[in-house]
C-alpha cells in the first residue's frame, strides 16, 4: 500500500496549510487578547482553533507515512500572514473566512487529484477534510455575521463573547 508521489507531494503541501492555519488562528487570539481583553470566549475559540488545526496537520502526517510515504515538514514562510493587526474584531472574522475558503479549495483540488489518480484511499480519506471544512466555513461565516449584524457595540460585543463561550460546531 503505497501513495503516488503527486498524491504525496499534494498531501504534504495540505499539511503545511495546516500549519499556517494554526499559525493563524494563534496569531489572532494573542492580537485579540491583547486589543480586547476581557474577551476570553474568542481568546479561547481562537486558541482552541489553533490545536485543531495542528491536529488537522498530525492527521495528514500520520496518513501519509501509513501509506509508505514520508510527511516531512517544509516551512514556507511566503504563505504566512505576516499581519498580526486588524482594524476590528469584523476584519479579524473576516480575514477567518476568507482563510478558511480557500483552504476548501485547496481541499477539493486534492479531492480531485485523488480521483484523477484514481487513489480512492485518499479520496476517502479526504472526505473527512471535506466534512470539516463546511463546519469551519460555516462557522467562521456565522461569528462574522453576528458581528457584522451587532457592529462595534460593545454590550453587545461582550454578549457575543459571553455565547462563544459555550459555541459549539453544528
Amino acid at each position: 500500500m503505497f501513495i503516488s508521489n503527486k498524491i504525496q507531494k499534494g498531501l504534504k503541501n495540505q499539511l503545511n496549510r495546516e500549519l499556517e492555519s494554526s499559525q493563524l488562528y494563534l496569531s489572532m487570539a494573542s492580537w485579540v487578547e491583547h486589543e480586547y481583553g476581557g474577551f476570553e470566549g474568542i481568546c479561547n475559540f481562537l486558541y482552541d482553533h489553533s490545536d485543531e488545526e495542528r491536529r488537522h496537520m498530525l492527521k495528514l502526517i500520520r496518513y501519509i507515512n501509513k501509506r509508505g510515504g514520508y510527511a516531512d515538514i517544509f516551512f514556507d514562510n511566503n504563505h504566512i500572514n505576516n499581519k498580526t493587526t486588524y482594524g476590528s474584531l469584523k476584519e479579524l472574522f473576516q480575514k477567518l473566512f476568507e482563510h478558511e475558503k480557500k483552504i476548501s479549495s485547496e481541499i477539493n483540488l486534492l479531492v480531485e487529484l485523488s480521483l484523477k489518480e484514481k487513489d480512492y484511499f485518499t479520496y476517502n480519506f479526504l472526505q473527512w477534510f471535506v466534512e470539516e471544512q463546511i463546519e469551519e466555513e460555516t462557522l467562521s461565516k456565522t461569528i462574522l455575521d453576528k458581528i457584522q449584524l451587532i457592529g462595534e457595540n460593545k454590550g453587545c460585543l461582550y454578549l457575543l463573547d459571553r455565547d462563544i463561550k459555550n459555541f459549539q460546531k453544528k
